[in-house]
């Protein structure tokens, strides 16, 4: 069985020591990953009665793949995990080049965990589709494991296009491992074809 632990984002704010502390105490006790997750823009909740306690722009979330990159920077052992990040409001070859820093600066150490995600505010602001987010996906899948499997790539999809392009340097894991999540509907695989 393995052990993860959470990063608590919405209490550990931005104290560079208890960060630290954390991501330390977390290896030191023996659990197997930390796991972190993805908000890019919190909805202010004042202008919308009904969103209730669901996450809002006075929730503090740090950028998972610069928190992961730290994080390799203060362990040695403990495997890093998004958990997950919210891939089709993100640009798949720049989320692809992240996520090979990352396992590259941990040594082989990362898990990218995807999922949709349910905040239609946050695709508004990065001007994605909301209503397209689970047939997307399954094609950035397609995209990273190419990307991180071949030193250069030529693609062509329905979303995305990689003209005789690659990433430098290429992941330890090859291609790295990718964990799905979701209760919503898009992320079901039916409702993806």
């Amino acid at each position: 069985m393995n052990l993860g632990a959470i990063f608590p984002t919405n209490v550990m704010g931005t104290d560079l020591a208890a960060i630290r502390d954390y991501v330390q105490g977390v290896e030191d006790l023996g659990y197997d990953h930390l796991i972190t997750y993805d908000h890019v823009v919190g909805a202010d909740a004042a202008s919308r009665p009904d969103w209730g306690s669901r996450y809002s722009v006075h929730d503090a979330f740090h950028e998972p793949f610069v928190r992961l990159r730290f994080a390799a920077g203060l362990t040695r052992r403990i495997g890093l995990v998004t958990a997950v990040i919210v891939l089709p409001q993100r640009q798949t070859v720049l989320v692809a080049k992240q996520a090979s820093e990352v396992e590259v600066l941990s040594g082989g150490r990362f898990t990218l965990g995807v999922g949709v995600g349910w905040n239609q505010v946050e695709y508004v602001a990065l001007g994605e589709d909301f209503h397209t987010r689970g047939r997307r996906l399954d094609e950035q899948i397609k995209v990273f494991r190419e990307l991180w499997t071949n030193p250069v790539v030529t693609l062509y999809g329905k979303w995305h296009r990689v003209p005789a392009a690659g990433l430098n340097p290429l992941p330890v894991q090859r291609p790295i491992p990718v964990w799905m999540s979701g209760r919503s509907e898009p992320m079901l695989p039916t409702r993806r074809a």
